[in-house]
């Protein structure tokens, strides 16, 4: 069963310190941290973490890293949907786009895959949004670690990633 922590809201928060929470309390912006168990075998995280959370996966998102021909740039889409990286690279004014490297994405985010927060990442990259997020008053993203989400308002996603919200997924 998921452990659930309290709400946050800059200081004396429950949960593992990150990079992510970290950035999040020095900019003053409140988060919820969720913790649950997260299972070695388990490759598939953001539908562990809606599944561990008790959460609708539509409400968690991935963070996901691709390389372009004008640098690398994040994407941040639901779990249930895949990334259009054409449509990401667009948002970044590329032409061309492959998703990153895992050893690329764990370098500059300064994170494991898997456990990739959009926010407090060691290099800051472009950040886009998918518009779904919107829809909602909270969603879910990893909070730095696996087994580790932090929920939060997407306008302050947004704040937090210096990003801007766009339509950048496939259903």
């Amino acid at each position: 069963m998921a452990k659930k922590a309290g709400r946050a809201s800059g200081s004396g928060a429950s949960g593992p310190s990150t990079a992510a929470t970290v950035a999040l309390e020095r900019a003053g912006i409140s988060y919820t941290p969720h913790v649950y168990v997260h299972d070695a075998a388990s490759s598939d995280f953001g539908a562990e973490a809606a599944r561990e959370l008790g959460v609708d996966p539509s409400r968690v998102f991935k963070t996901l890293m691709i390389d372009t021909d004008q640098g690398l740039g994040i994407g941040i889409v639901a779990v249930r949907d895949q990334l259009d990286v054409k449509a990401l690279a667009g948002e970044l004014g590329a032409k061309k786009a492959a998703m990153a490297d895992k050893a690329v994405a764990e370098r500059k985010s300064g994170y494991v895959v898997g456990g990739i927060s959009p926010v407090g990442q060691k290099t800051r990259l472009p950040t886009v949004v998918d518009e779904t997020a919107f829809g909602f008053d909270t969603i879910f993203v990893s909070g730095g670690r696996r087994g580790f989400d932090i929920e939060i308002a997407p306008d302050d996603l947004l704040a937090a990633t210096a990003g801007r919200r766009a339509s950048i997924r496939r259903s």
